[in-house]
């Protein structure tokens, strides 16, 4: 059983008993947080595809924790000008634990 959610702008594939990284949420570790804007949904054998959205369809899942990912490093540079900028980002996250699929 999966399903394609949407979760700031992107879409991802979840499943049952399954660790994913989505953008920072403002929930508290341990708190149950649902995404509604469920695309597909595969259950045994029977797929479901909304138009846009699977009406009635929810993902629930349990905030595990933040945090921040590897770091990204953006230089630029112009050859023989002495131009360079050194920018660095580390985007944040959260950690949720999916727990069940409601179709």
């Amino acid at each position: 059983m999966y399903a394609i959610i949407e979760t700031s702008g992107r879409q991802m594939r979840v499943s049952p008993d399954e660790h994913v990284r989505v953008d920072r949420l403002d929930a508290e570790v341990g708190s149950t947080v649902s995404f509604d804007r469920v695309f597909a949904v595969r259950n045994n054998g029977d797929f479901l595809l909304g138009s846009p959205t699977v009406e009635g369809a929810k993902v629930t899942g349990t905030v595990i924790g933040h945090g921040k990912c590897d770091k990204v490093v953006v230089y630029k540079f112009k050859r023989r000008k002495f131009y360079r900028r050194k920018r660095g980002h580390r985007q944040p996250f959260t950690e949720v634990k999916i727990s069940e699929i409601v179709v």
